[in-house]
């Protein structure tokens, strides 16, 4: 029978991931010709050629592809007798390490770990601001056990690596400044924004969600200024420089300005968590998912004052 070794095969799995000795070498934390050695030995063991020059870079063979379907499945395995074993040992104990962005932090993770400390003092939970790319680079190294992003910039459902769990629809609202002739208006829907001057990033979701959120209302909005921050955002709508849409997570850090839901356009951005596949089990992790809805849940869907 052929002896696997599973430290080889995680190598190999990165560099499927990332493409490149040298970034593989990086994500493990090893040196280019340490990775190289370990996938030479692994082809060795196996009888089979694992890659292929492909000018300066390598490729994967069909071989090792099939390798790796195989790998998928097993690491998935691992993980939920990782879980399981957590379950006899660990008890109400724990380290759940958790990647959110920036709104999601405030929003959810701090009542949800809020909750924990009251339930389950012994459970610790470690919080890491980072965006999507970042959170799930850190999920695959096992770095993370939990990361928390918006829907449209998760890996899909088919990814074998992770384990998706909606959390919550998030309704945008747009703020306008103190004052503004439509802060009042009894049926406001975006289209009488249209010729409103615009804050928004200049790259990135945010700019995404807005130009995605205004052509669906029939227009392009006109970018009068680029904030990627809410601080600095707000700060520019409370001072008349323009609009700008905010997802309700975010709305009570508005306080100077007027915000007014959309109940016609109904623009929402959906936030998922998502653990390594066969993992979301483990006793710890489950119950900082469990906060983590109840935070969601808790979530008034009423429109802003």
């Amino acid at each position: 029978m052929t002896e696997w070794d599973l430290r080889k095969l995680m190598i190999l799995r990165t560099l499927s991931e990332h493409g490149t000795v040298t970034a593989t070498a990086t994500a493990l934390r090893m040196t280019p010709s340490a990775v190289s050695q370990q996938l030479t030995n692994l082809a060795k063991q196996l009888g089979v050629p694992l890659l292929e020059a492909q000018g300066r870079r390598v490729r994967l063979t069909d071989a090792a592809h099939l390798v790796l379907r195989h790998t998928g499945a097993v690491f998935a395995q691992l993980e939920r007798a990782d879980a399981e074993l957590a379950s006899y040992v660990q008890g109400e104990a724990g380290e759940v390490r958790i990647a959110a962005f920036s709104t999601a932090v405030p929003a959810l993770v701090v009542p949800a770990v809020r909750e924990l400390r009251r339930t389950h003092p012994d459970l610790e939970v470690r919080v890491r601001e980072s965006e999507a790319a970042e959170s799930y680079e850190l999920l695959s190294a096992g770095e993370v056990d939990l990361a928390l992003s918006l829907a449209a910039h998760a890996p899909t459902a088919a990814d074998p690596r992770f384990t998706r769990i909606p959390l919550l629809a998030d309704p945008l609202d747009v703020a306008l400044p103190p004052g503004h002739p439509l802060a009042g208006a009894a049926d406001l829907r975006l289209a009488d924004l249209a010729a409103e001057r615009w804050i928004f990033g200049g790259s990135g979701p945010w700019s995404e969600i807005t130009r995605t959120a205004c052509e669906a209302a029939g227009f392009v909005p006109e970018q009068a200024h680029s904030a990627a921050g809410w601080t600095s955002i707000l700060a520019m709508v409370e001072a008349d420089m323009g609009v700008a849409l905010v997802p309700r997570m975010a709305a009570s850090r508005a306080p100077g300005v007027t915000v007014r839901a959309l109940p016609h356009d109904r623009p929402t951005r959906h936030v998922v968590a998502a653990t390594r596949r066969g993992a979301d089990t483990a006793p710890a992790l489950a119950r900082a998912l469990a906060a983590l809805r109840a935070a969601a849940g808790s979530r008034t869907e009423s429109p802003p004052g």
